[in-house]
């Protein structure tokens, strides 16, 4: 994972994956959400979020100044993703906005977390790329894929052959670095590669005739973006956190309404370096969440319409390539207590 923030336009991304700094030998230390209460007493809450849309999406209200009008004492630290898990494991955030396998991969190092609200899922920012003549993945069998082991577009692609009534062994993987793909799929022997944006699409540029050959969009729900809490913290300020959800959800309504989005897009898109034209297609390969539909993903289900169903898959998948090694209780990194509590 990388160190340092950079931003879409230099080409890198937020790096949403699912193995953290423990597997370069960089250890979450255990206990580190013990009952000393300390990052709960804290004021003000300090949550860290880092580039991606749904995470972007708070800058708005930040800049309209909505926490203040909330009544809510609240900090936003920018960080590159990898160094906002570590500075919650590390006891200097309240919150951290991470997918929800990230979430369990790091209770499963000793952060401990719940997950007290969805923001959003990739919705087609993750994707399979294929060079011609493929159109479908089924044209891929028996073809190279270049894909980063352990990560995010590993389970997509997983995903993806599953659904084509493929199994992993039809295809070989070749173990890429995701910000790597667009030149594996343009100069070696693989037939397609999977990644995220902006990724993705440097790598379709890449090639003449590439196209996506399915996307996140195809299987909503596979790649949750939540708001993990320590536990302490919610305990002792879940007024307060009832107030942030309550804000979050204004900030939804204004990106989804056509009147305001054009200025939220603007405030988005500062706040990474790009222009609104160049940050308007990746906030639409995120699905933000009203509440109703983050009710509904809270409800208890199989499948990846819920919170549970997904992280489920999400643990097995940690699992079996060994980004951790023990399941995870995925039913006590799930916190629904704060949205259900919204109307």
């Amino acid at each position: 994972m990388k160190a340092t923030h950079v931003t879409f336009e230099q080409g890198t991304s937020p790096a949403r994956r699912w193995a953290t700094r423990l597997a370069a030998g960089v250890a979450l230390a255990a206990g580190l959400f013990a009952a000393t209460g300390q990052a709960a007493s804290a004021a003000p809450l300090r949550i860290g979020y880092s580039d991606w849309p749904g995470w972007v999406a708070w800058q708005v209200a930040i800049d309209k100044g909505w926490f203040k009008e909330a009544g809510l004492d609240v900090k936003f630290d920018w960080f590159d993703y990898a160094a906002s898990m570590d500075a919650f494991a590390a006891n200097k955030l309240d919150a951290v906005l991470v997918t929800n396998g990230d979430a369990l991969t790091m209770g499963a190092n000793g952060a401990k977390n719940v997950m007290a609200l969805i923001t959003d899922y990739s919705n087609g920012n993750d994707m399979v790329i294929a060079k011609p003549p493929a159109r479908k993945i089924q044209d891929l069998k028996g073809k190279k894929i270049g894909v980063e082991f352990g990560v995010v577009d590993h389970l997509l692609l997983l995903d993806a052959l599953q659904r084509a009534g493929m199994k992993e062994g039809d295809v070989t993987l070749v173990n890429a670095k995701t910000t790597e793909t667009p030149q594996v799929l343009a100069s070696s022997d693989v037939a397609a590669i999977a990644a995220w944006q902006p990724n993705a699409g440097e790598a379709q540029r890449a090639v003449p005739g590439a196209r996506p050959v399915f996307t996140s969009a195809d299987e909503p729900g596979l790649i949750y973006d939540v708001l993990a809490v320590n536990p302490v913290s919610l305990a002792a300020h879940k007024a307060d956190y009832k107030k942030l959800a309550k804000v979050w959800y204004r900030v939804v309504h204004y990106i989804e309404d056509p009147a305001t989005q054009g200025d939220a897009v603007k405030i988005m898109s500062a706040r990474v370096g790009l222009t609104p034209a160049q940050y308007l297609p990746l906030l639409k390969g995120t699905k933000l969440l009203t509440l109703p539909e983050a009710q509904q993903a809270y409800v208890k289900a199989d499948g990846f319409k819920s919170l549970y169903g997904s992280s489920h898959a999400a643990d097995a998948f940690n699992v079996k390539y060994q980004v951790y090694k023990t399941s995870q209780d995925v039913g006590a990194y799930v916190d629904p207590s704060i949205t259900s509590a919204l109307k």
